[in-house]
């Protein structure tokens, strides 16, 4: 394990139990920190290098290796060459220098998207805290210019959305007031970097939300089909703690646990011992019994999705086994998607069960490898094989890099679910603390500022590093409407940019699609098994021996 509870070179502490990703096992939206993540959204770049400069010297502490891991993946580096400065550049040492590394990628067919670091958000959905944050999550999203995903559910939940009955789709809903509260926040913002896409399940389908986004949107908004995700193999769920509300989520179609129109459980709810329902998705692809017939049910659904309007349309698997995700590359290629998200076992979510959470699927290295294997053998037969953003368990910079790598040359993004979601609940605490009247509409936890903010700082302008970076993009006019959330979310960005440009400068690659498999060796004989990447004692050993025997 990479990642102790506290790292006293950085000077960060984990509240819970840290898991691959850094991040604690349990992520509060009340902590008071401080964990890399939280603190990085305070500091931004600072977080790159041990505290106390001129008072300490540091050495790493990562030496073991065990086990298969994305931690057991390290990074190259390099004593000559340039590869890939941007035009004008040359490679004089005044011009190969980190800060002039492009971080820009894009995925796509027809309509290409750009995005200004290789990040995207994982799908925030009908789970509570997504929407209690959202103004956060997008709109720091939007500014640093990375896709966001709206996940599934969301109108289905909306108890002001308006759906009609019957089988029919298109206007079905008459209104979906959250739904377009998300797309709207993040629209505003956009400025042709990133994307909002909008994911469809079983219930979203059936309630028409596709045709609601494209006549209402049209190609602002990307659409993406869902069969998974890493954290569990069923659908999605939410909990509820509201008898009235369970019930109408029962009206709208739901499977709630325990049914709520049972008279022993409203007995049992209304004495206490029953004191909340799950409410859960269906499964998908259950009338489906052979290959060839998800293939045919999948192509149906893309054609249909393009028929409508859209000229973007995305897929988000889980970690399933290596059948669905050759179906899932295959499928996704053959029609042209514009971007295939792979979360592997290791990432997170809002609720899942736990023990599934634990023990279900393929971990995110074994499934990212044999995405690449699988990739390739498509590549090899002169296809063109789907763009790929790869999920599960991804919280830092050097998580970054190595996914971008292993996936090489196909994977374009790398997806972070709640990571990305710590700068929304921090910076939402600080708001709450210094404006009690926004507190509430914020869903701040704190009253007052913890010491672990205020030794950084009293006010937005001297708490968070980015602030003024932030000010200069947006205004000093607009950066009032600006959520501390979505600062803290730029400032916590700012840190991963700046971290995996350095990575790169060392790997003596200057835009992103210069990063190879070459980059990464296996920190041992495990992991190279499994991923194909070389072990570290093997790579170049026979270029070395070249260069003895000279």
């Amino acid at each position: 394990m990479r990642f102790s509870k506290s790292n006293d070179a950085l000077g960060t502490t984990n509240r819970g139990n840290p898991c691959e990703s850094s991040l604690c096992t349990l992520c509060r939206a009340d902590c008071k920190g401080k964990c890399e993540t939280w603190l990085s959204s305070i500091v931004g770049r600072k977080l790159l290098y041990p505290r106390d400069f001129g008072k300490i010297t540091a050495g790493a502490n990562n030496t073991t290796h065990v086990g298969c891991s994305y931690n057991n993946l390290r990074i190259q580096g390099y004593a000559y060459g340039s590869n890939g400065l941007s035009k004008g550049l040359t490679n004089d040492p005044d011009d190969c220098i980190f800060p002039n590394v492009s971080l820009e990628t894009e995925f796509g067919q027809e309509m290409k998207t750009k995005a200004r670091i290789p990040l995207m958000t994982g799908a925030l959905g009908s789970t509570f805290i997504a929407a209690k944050y959202w103004d956060s999550f997008a709109i720091g999203g939007a500014l640093c210019g990375i896709p966001v995903v709206i996940g599934e559910n969301v109108v289905g939940v909306d108890r002001e959305s308006k759906i009609g009955k019957g089988k029919a789709k298109k206007g079905k809903i008459k209104s979906a007031p959250e739904l377009e509260r998300r797309i709207d926040g993040y629209l505003r913002y956009y400025d042709g970097y990133g994307a909002i896409i909008v994911q469809l399940n079983v219930e979203d389908t059936r309630n028409g939300v596709a045709e609601f986004v494209v006549d209402k949107y049209g190609n602002k908004c990307i659409i993406e089909l869902k069969w998974g995700q890493g954290a569990k193999d069923i659908g999605g769920e939410i909990q509820v703690t509201s008898l009235d509300y369970a019930l109408f989520l029962k009206d709208r179609g739901y499977v709630v646990d325990p049914d709520p129109r049972l008279p022993e459980v409203q007995k049992a709810f209304k004495e206490g011992a029953i004191k909340s329902f799950a409410r859960h998705s269906r499964l998908g692809g259950t009338n489906i019994d052979s290959v060839d017939a998800v293939r045919e049910d999948f192509m149906s659904s893309v054609d249909y999705l393009r028929k409508i309007g859209f000229k973007r349309v995305t897929l988000k698997t889980g970690s399933y086994g290596m059948e669905e995700l050759a179906m899932a590359i295959k499928f996704s290629t053959d029609a042209k998607l514009d971007l295939l998200t792979i979360d592997g076992s290791g990432g997170g979510t809002g609720m899942s069960p736990w023990n599934m959470m634990q023990s279900w699927g393929v971990p995110s290295i074994n499934l990212h490898a044999k995405a690449h294997e699988y990739a390739a053998l498509l590549a090899a037969k002169g296809e063109r094989v789907v763009d790929m953003s790869f999920a599960g368990g991804f919280a830092l910079e050097d998580h970054i890099f190595k996914a971008v790598a292993l996936g090489a040359p196909y994977t374009k993004l790398v997806c972070m679910g709640r990571a990305i979601m710590i700068p929304g609940y921090l910076g939402s605490n600080i708001e709450g603390a210094l404006h009690p009247d926004r507190k509430e509409k914020l869903s701040g936890n704190w009253d007052t500022l913890p010491k672990t903010v205020t030794e950084h700082g009293s006010k937005a302008e001297d708490i968070f590093a980015a602030y003024f970076d932030l000010e200069k993009k947006v205004g000093k006019k607009e950066m009032k409407n600006i959520p501390y959330g979505a600062i803290a979310f730029y400032t916590m960005a700012d840190k991963l940019a700046c971290g995996l440009q350095q990575l790169m400068a060392g790997a003596r690659k200057f835009s992103l699609d210069q990063i190879t498999r070459d980059e990464l060796f296996a920190g041992n004989r495990e992991t190279a098994d499994e991923t194909g990447i070389p072990h570290v004692s093997d790579y170049n050993d026979e270029t070395a021996r070249k260069i003895l025997n000279s």
